[in-house]
């Protein structure tokens, strides 16, 4: 959604937005799908093809899961970045582009790069303008907002133009952890949309945990968890990351919210 919105503000924004997961396509085929290929270039390759990177021309390439490139497929990707060129598979014949790359990841990148599984040089010259993403928990006024934006796209979809959720089912959206991200929000707003009788979504139709801490929350030690950790993260985001005035706050000591940190996997503030 953010890659989209870049790229609707752009000036490339006439252009077409192509986006590829680089996780959910096998490495056999990725190079094939971002470069394309030349006819005769494999076995199978039957006609030429363009690719991703190409069919982006004039407009904006999306790469979700930038941590999943294979490290020979980094070069090339290197080299696009660096000249606006691209030679397809099987191909010589350089061919000029001019797009618009958003990179998303999910993993470290710069602990990849220690590992040796992320070119250094390619990492910089995609981190250009870093924007992070918050999870949802930690943007408690986006979560009315995106839901009646999903709201109002699937009360459409289900010719339910008047749909609109009734208070409590407000105050279980904002009680609710979201563990999932925005993904399980959209399709927690789906499925309630199909399954609304009236003119108002109610709790009941959301089906969340009403605890508010995560719908996967199955025992007790899982729910003091959760609690535990949306206190720590909140109280560390409060103070900027600092420990002490945090730890105060929670009545820890600094060694016992560092204890607590590391079991609840929470990073150190850098």
């Amino acid at each position: 959604m953010v890659a989209k919105a870049i790229h609707q503000r752009s000036n490339n924004k006439a252009g077409p937005f192509i986006a590829i997961n680089c996780s959910a396509i096998p490495e056999t085929l990725l190079e094939s799908e971002l470069f394309g290929h030349e006819k005769g270039a494999f076995t199978g390759a039957h006609v030429q093809r363009k690719g991703r990177i190409e069919t982006a021309s004039a407009g904006t390439l999306f790469l979700d899961e930038i941590g999943e490139i294979p490290l020979p497929l980094q070069v090339k990707l290197l080299r696009f970045l660096q000249e606006q060129t691209i030679e397809r598979v099987g191909g010589r014949q350089s061919i000029q582009i001019n797009t618009r790359v958003v990179a998303a990841t999910n993993a470290d990148l710069r602990k990849n790069m220690m590992a040796g599984t992320f070119r250094e040089d390619l990492f910089y010259r995609l981190a250009v303008v870093q924007v992070t993403l918050p999870p949802l928990r930690d943007r408690d006024n986006d979560v009315r907002l995106l839901a009646q934006f999903f709201l109002s796209r699937f009360a459409m979809q289900s010719n339910k133009p008047n749909l609109a959720f009734d208070q409590d089912a407000i105050r279980a959206l904002n009680r609710h952890n979201w563990p999932g991200n925005v993904r399980e929000l959209e399709n927690c707003i789906r499925r309630a949309a199909i399954m609304a009788e009236g003119r108002r979504v109610t709790a009941a139709d959301l089906e969340l945990n009403a605890s508010g801490v995560g719908a996967n929350i199955v025992t007790l030690k899982d729910a003091r968890e959760a609690v535990e950790r949306q206190m720590v993260q909140q109280s560390l985001k409060k103070h900027g990351g600092k420990i002490a005035p945090a730890a105060v706050e929670l009545g820890l000591s600094r060694p016992t919210l560092y204890e607590l940190m590391e079991k609840l996997g929470i990073s150190k503030p850098t």
